[in-house]
């Protein structure tokens, strides 16, 4: 009885080993598994497949690029070339932006400082344009500004105020969408921007993001401290955030749709 059931075991050992363990079995099930996640998992995996294939676009794009530079005059082309798009620099302040493959620089930031006189905390802004460049050049031509007029009345009377640097703040983002949404929507504009803000005086650092733009800060050891957390669809506090508005998150679509929240920012779906 033992020795029969030991060969029944073995035979079943050897057909396993001859059916499952081929290599085109294998390589059929791993195709079904991934297909089987592709269609019926979660939207995550068909997120994170959409965003490798634009990775992997935009690294043949710059592979090509180079090599394109390179015919024409080597690496002092491509310094010639990085070399304009050095926008700010000032003291202690850089910014550095780099155009890439689209036909107009679509992003833009803003410096606000008052180092002298100490008015209002000094004021940083990166604002990533999607859709065009109509978004971002209105949100750096009049949040900046009104953020510092506001600081200034903020600062004459702090003691006494209700506000502070993050109420300013929330009021200033949020008044600056609705008055770009009327505009825009008239115009049938379809721009949206990121917006990244951050305050700085003697004795705080306050940032505010809106979109996937990020804040980091690196500290005297080298170590890179986040300040910000991106507001993408894939995210559970995210997708739960726009269920409860009612929305939905589509399957994916380009990656400027990737983003859950921004300044004028009218995407179906997120």
């Amino acid at each position: 009885m033992i020795e029969d059931t030991m060969t029944l075991l073995s035979l079943l050992g050897r057909i396993m080993r001859y059916f499952l363990l081929r290599p085109e079995t294998l390589f059929l099930l791993c195709i079904s598994l991934a297909l089987w996640s592709y269609f019926f998992h979660t939207d995550e995996v068909k997120t994170i497949v959409k965003s490798s294939r634009d990775a992997v676009k935009m690294v043949k794009g710059k592979v090509a690029e180079i090599m394109q530079n390179d015919r024409l005059g080597g690496l002092d082309v491509l310094e010639a070339e990085f070399s304009k798009t050095w926008e700010f620099k000032s003291h202690n302040v850089a910014v550095y932006s780099i155009q890439g493959r689209r036909d107009h620089m679509e992003d833009r930031f803003e410096v606000l400082t008052d180092l002298a006189n100490k008015t209002h905390p000094s004021i940083f802004g990166i604002f990533d344009g999607h859709g065009g460049e109509t978004a971002a050049e209105y949100v750096k031509s009049r949040l900046p500004e009104a953020l510092k007029q506001h600081l200034q009345d903020y600062e004459k009377d702090k003691e006494n105020s209700v506000l502070s640097y993050q109420t300013i703040l929330e009021q200033q983002i949020l008044s600056i969408d609705r008055e770009m949404l009327e505009k825009l929507t008239v115009s049938y504009d379809e721009a949206g921007t990121t917006c990244l803000i951050a305050l700085l005086s003697d004795k705080d650092l306050t940032v505010a993001n809106v979109g996937d733009s990020r804040g980091v800060l690196c500290d005297k050891d080298g170590n890179a401290i986040p300040l910000s957390h991106d507001h993408k669809p894939y995210q559970l506090k995210e997708r739960k955030r726009i269920k409860r508005a009612g929305e939905r998150v589509q399957p994916p679509r380009p990656v400027s749709c990737l983003v859950s929240r921004g300044l004028a920012l009218i995407a179906p779906g997120a």
